[in-house]
């Protein structure tokens, strides 16, 4: 099993936007085979940090998940929306060990 963290550095002032938008796009990837087990937000480190954490049995899941997501229409839509919230952002990928 693994966990993909998708981890966003919202601009200064844009996280209540990003995750309104966030809540609306998340059936969308539901749909592409993400299992999505939470939505984070920060509490202390960086100020709007925005993660998306999703569990996977393996690798090939994760990739067939996304390379479904980038074949959708409505996420690419909803992907326009949510890119000029970001400043930065990074993947982490971990196996599940216990």
């Amino acid at each position: 099993m693994i966990v993909v963290r998708d981890i966003f550095q919202l601009k200064f002032g844009k996280a209540k936007e990003a995750l309104a938008l966030w809540k609306e796009g998340l059936p969308s990837i539901k749909k592409s085979g993400h299992q999505v087990d939470r939505l984070l937000t920060d509490i202390a480190g960086p100020y709007y940090t925005l993660v998306l954490e999703c569990t996977y049995r393996s690798l090939a899941d994760y990739e067939s998940a996304e390379a479904k997501t980038r074949a959708d229409r409505d996420w690419a839509e909803w992907y326009q929306k949510f890119a000029p919230l970001v400043e930065g952002g990074r993947r982490e990928i971990f196996n599940v060990v216990a």
